[in-house]
């Protein structure tokens, strides 16, 4: 079984700062590309960033220039560092990771249960 538990979500005024973690745990090999999401109430689920195994990342347009992700492979954690929040990056962030399992031969991707981030103006 693997499991991804994320933390750090909350409440900030804009222009606050909030660090979201997720941790990977289980019976992993590998971890590849790690990423976040969000999806706010009627939209869509978004990408906001990934981050490859080899620290390689991207970003949603959006959110360019005010946030960072990061990770820490021998913690099998990813990080998003949300600096110059706006309200409309409320949503609820999830992250995701491609994982190889002991004894599975092929990677799958799994979800963490969201957090929530609430920006208010």
């Amino acid at each position: 079984q693997v499991q991804l538990v994320e933390s750090g979500g909350g409440l900030v005024q804009a222009g606050g700062s909030l660090r979201l973690s997720c941790a990977a745990s289980g019976s992993i090999v590998n971890i590849g590309d790690m990423g976040w999401y969000r999806q706010a109430p009627g939209n869509q689920r978004e990408l906001v960033a990934v981050i490859s195994s080899a620290g390689s990342s991207n970003y949603a347009d959006s959110v360019k220039g005010r946030f960072t992700i990061s990770r820490d492979n021998a913690k099998n954690t990813v990080y998003l560092q949300m600096n110059s929040l706006k309200p409309e990056d409320t949503a609820v962030y999830y992250c995701q990771s491609a994982i190889w399992r002991i004894g599975v031969k092929s990677g799958y991707v799994y979800w963490g249960q969201g957090t929530q981030v609430t920006v208010s103006s």
